[in-house]
């Protein structure tokens, strides 16, 4: 179960794409689905389409996009095709959002955050100041302020998941994070390349995960706190 699609989203009937997902059933497919489904009906057919509201100063669009109707576009959005981008999502100010990325209705991308060939689900939100690279956001997903989905080994090799004693090539090097419907990430957490959350799982603030998480589980470090007498110094102005 650790890269079955069904096991970490259970919504793909109301994706706004039709049948995006047929033929697929691994999760490591959905990223390479979306940059053929982006050339081909995207960026191919030139498509430069913007339904939603800009709220503010132009946004920077660059190449093809489509953008769909009731979507916020606030100030200083750069949006890099090509990308498809649903109904009635929010692009706060300083957002920016990289080629072969695709959201469903209802996303948010949080103020000077950073997306890079992710798909999103329905509802699914990045928060301020965060990057999802090369990531799946499931139905109303959370990802929070600070959050890092680290998308590279250094060594710069394919990203591998680790399940049952075996090591589960993912296809490509590039490769953030699969995060299951209802789950979250807490604030300044941090994911390892290929790491694979279920869904209705929270990873707690200041978190860094790897592998593979299954759904239902709460993650976070155990601490301890110290507080000790400090010198009384008078600071420069």
């Amino acid at each position: 179960m650790s890269t079955k699609i069904n096991y970490y989203f259970s919504k793909l009937d109301r994706f706004p794409i039709q049948d995006f997902f047929e033929g697929l059933s691994e999760t490591y497919e959905i990223l390479e689905k979306a940059k053929i489904y982006l050339r081909d009906n995207i960026a191919t057919p030139n498509v430069k389409e913007n339904h939603g509201e800009i709220r503010g100063s132009a946004p920077n669009l660059h190449g093809n996009y489509y953008i769909g109707e009731g979507t916020a576009i606030y100030n200083d959005v750069t949006i890099i095709g090509p990308v498809y981008i649903g109904k009635n999502c929010e692009l706060m100010p300083g957002a920016i959002v990289r080629p072969n990325t695709i959201l469903a209705d209802g996303c948010s991308i949080g103020h000077g955050s950073e997306v890079k060939h992710c798909v999103m689900f329905g509802g699914s939100k990045v928060a301020s100041l965060a990057f999802a690279g090369d990531s799946i956001l499931g139905a109303s997903a959370r990802i929070g302020s600070g959050v890092i989905t680290a998308n590279r080994k250094f060594n710069q090799t394919n990203a591998t998941l680790k399940f049952d004693g075996n090591r589960i090539d993912l296809g490509d090097s590039f490769f953030g994070c699969i995060l299951g419907d209802s789950s979250r990430l807490g604030a300044n957490s941090v994911t390892q390349p290929g790491t694979h959350i279920g869904p209705y799982t929270w990873i707690f603030p200041l978190t860094s995960v790897r592998g593979f998480i299954p759904a239902g589980k709460r993650v976070y470090n155990e601490q301890k706190i110290v507080m000790e007498d400090n010198d009384i110094v008078e600071l420069k102005p």
